[in-house]
């Protein structure tokens, strides 16, 4: 899986300013196989001076950074731009991403320079498998620096290789490296620094390349090239045969994935609340002192009232949010995640669905926008047109301040089993798996009818384990806290501003109306025939509104709205809540967010993934529809005590 760079999607769907390349421009893109450490090393050659967007065109991601040179060595050029490209096995464009990677490298893609210099990363536990991308590469004729990554685990297991054998072979330079321990990397700043001042020159490869359509040829060609290059693979780790026997074992598998996941919600709960408690009482002691050294105003009405208690009742979960996204960094570096994907494949086999829609979906829990962009990997059309429509029930992180807000309201924290795994993880955790049971479901009736099809054989390459990284947890978590305090600095930003001006007009005698007499009270009564039988009221449908712009939204809705900032801790808004709904409307909430497609920017990326309006419209009706439906449901039976 891709982390999300971008969980929310705002900048994820739109192209970035192209590149054109100017006088003082040097392009190098990073290009490698799956799994070969591409993106390790990406971060490691720029840290955080990097964004994430789109290629112009297309919805496959790019991540575009900057690498600083010596300025004594490469005068004209102080910072290299790198370009990561989508990690591929070969050039011929049969997916979207090797599309990408094709008209990339061949200066074809609108608003993408084409490359000055190329950075080829091969995993050299893999070498004889991996080499067969040189071949490809090779042939372009660019400066080209091939880097044999993952030099540690060679060596801890007695591999071997040859580099400067294997570099007058391919007649390019070769630099064995650890990007995850940083070994290594100074050679890929010499070669950089030498192309970037002119001084790298091209050298004919000792061993004719092959011709590049003739894959059982260039296979060969890749087993000659590891032999002369005195190329001896490693052993297989030990323990990761001992730990697949484990985790892939057909029962002890999907038993150790689900504690696995149930510990991972219930420190969410847990392992949070300290930092939210402190984020909790700095936000409200900072709007106190806000409101004691600014004079009654207008201004400091919407400062306080609308900005402060709104988005501060939002970004007060910003540390639940960053314990998910920390297990998730966790799970996939560690090689986890790929052990899940084929656990899942025998499951999602009898839904008409494959194992590569399972990465995809498990983005999905970070935002269902890059999640949808990820399904240009999935070569069958009407495989990939189902996990489009199926992801967004998937749920985000956008949902968790909803969950837990409500949770924490209605829900006691009692132990349920024992004091490991207590009510509210459990009631967190249900709804994750209502949203996966939906979207499976979704997805064998969509397999059955409309999108069917012929089953594709899954096939995923298992990386060895691994630990992860501090530094590459650290960029994540960084990265996450960026994109979420950015989404709270504009579309939520946005979204109060506009609800405090609702909320203050009409002025009458001078005076702002009571909020039930005001342009929001008046919107939101007039949807509350609607959704009365659901168990909200005029104030919850409001924040129903405001939250198609994003889920979140609804939290600092109803903190502008009830003038309380608040979290799952806060008395103020959890008070409120419990004044204003039922038990049967408070857990019929859960169940609509579960389900309802309340989020524009999936929208909108669903539009450019089917090129128009008619599956978007589908999918939005249709999952309004169920949350409609089964929240009306769980209402009435809530309310009739059938469980009680």
């Amino acid at each position: 899986m891709s982390d999300c760079h971008d969980c929310d999607g705002c900048a994820v769907a739109v192209a970035p300013p192209p590149l054109h390349k100017g006088a003082r421009t040097h392009v190098v893109a990073i290009i490698g196989p799956p799994n070969s450490g591409k993106s390790t090393l990406f971060n490691r050659l720029t840290g955080l001076r990097q964004k994430v967007a789109n290629f112009p065109g297309v919805t496959v991601e790019q991540r575009v950074g900057k690498a600083k040179m010596d300025k004594a060595k490469t005068p004209h050029h102080s910072e290299v731009v790198l370009v990561d490209l989508p990690g591929v096995y070969s050039l011929s464009p049969r997916s979207e991403d090797e599309q990408v990677t094709h008209d990339v490298l061949a200066g074809t893609m609108p608003g993408i320079p084409k490359p000055d210099a190329l950075l080829l990363i091969l995993d050299c536990t893999n070498l004889g498998r991996h080499l067969v991308l040189a071949a490809p590469i090779l042939s372009l004729k660019l400066p080209t620096l091939v880097i044999l990554n993952m030099a540690d685990d060679l060596k801890n297991r007695g591999g071997h290789v040859d580099t400067a054998e294997l570099a007058s072979e391919l007649g390019s330079p070769v630099a064995l490296v650890s990007a995850t321990k940083g070994q290594g990397v100074e050679k890929v700043f010499q070669f950089m620094e030498g192309t970037s001042a002119g001084t790298t020159s091209l050298a004919p490869p000792r061993v004719e390349l092959p011709i590049l359509q003739d894959i059982p040829r260039c296979r060969q060609w890749a087993h000659d090239i590891g032999t002369g290059a005195a190329y001896r693979a490693p052993a297989p780790p030990i323990w990761t045969r001992r730990l697949d026997s484990v985790f892939l074992h057909p029962i002890a598998g999907p038993l150790i994935f689900l504690m696995v996941v149930a510990g991972v919600f219930q420190t969410i709960f847990k392992g949070a609340k300290p930092l939210m408690d402190g984020l909790q009482a700095l936000i409200q002691t900072s709007g106190q002192w806000i409101e004691h050294i600014l004079p009654p105003s207008i201004f400091r009405s919407l400062l306080v009232d609308g900005i402060w208690s709104g988005i501060g009742a939002v970004i007060v979960f910003l540390p639940q949010i960053l314990l998910l996204f920390l297990f998730i960094g966790i799970l996939e570096d560690s090689g986890y995640l790929a052990r899940a994907a084929l656990i899942a494949d025998r499951t999602m086999s009898k839904f008409g669905l494959q194992g590569k829609s399972f990465i995809p979906l498990i983005s999905a829990y970070a935002c269902a926008v890059p999640a949808i962009m990820a399904t240009r990997t999935i070569e069958n059309k009407r495989d990939r047109l189902a996990t489009i429509l199926i992801a967004p029930f998937m749920t985000c992180s956008a949902r968790l301040p909803v969950y837990t807000l409500i949770i924490a309201a209605f829900i006691a924290d009692r132990p349920l089993i024992g004091h490991f795994f207590g009510m509210q993880a459990g009631a967190l955790l249900g709804l994750y798996v209502l949203g996966f049971v939906a979207a499976i479901a979704t997805a064998r009736l969509l397999k059955s009818s409309i999108l069917k099809s012929e089953r594709v054989p899954f096939v995923l390459e298992m990386p060895p384990y691994r630990w992860p990284t501090l530094r590459s947890l650290s960029l994540r978590l960084i990265d996450r806290s960026k994109v979420f305090l950015r989404r709270a600095g504009t579309v939520i930003l946005l979204v109060i501003v506009v609800l405090w001006v609702l909320e203050n007009l009409p002025v009458k005698n001078g005076q702002p109306p009571e909020i039930a007499d005001s342009f929001a009270g008046m919107i939101g009564h007039a949807v509350e025939p609607a959704i009365k039988p659901l168990g909200f009221n005029w104030k919850i449908g409001i924040g129903l509104i405001s939250s198609i712009a994003a889920r979140e939204v609804i939290v600092g809705t109803l903190g502008t709205i009830y003038h309380k900032e608040g979290t799952s801790e806060s008395v103020g808004l959890r008070e409120a809540l419990r004044s204003d709904l039922t038990p049967g409307g408070a857990i019929a909430l859960l169940v609509f967010f579960a389900f309802a497609m309340q989020c524009m920017s999936t929208i909108a990326v669903v539009r450019r993934e089917t090129g128009g309006w008619k599956w978007p419209a589908i999918q939005f009706a249709y999952m309004t529809f169920l949350a409609y439906i089964c929240a009306l449901i769980t209402n009435q039976v809530v309310r009739s005590g059938i469980f009680t």
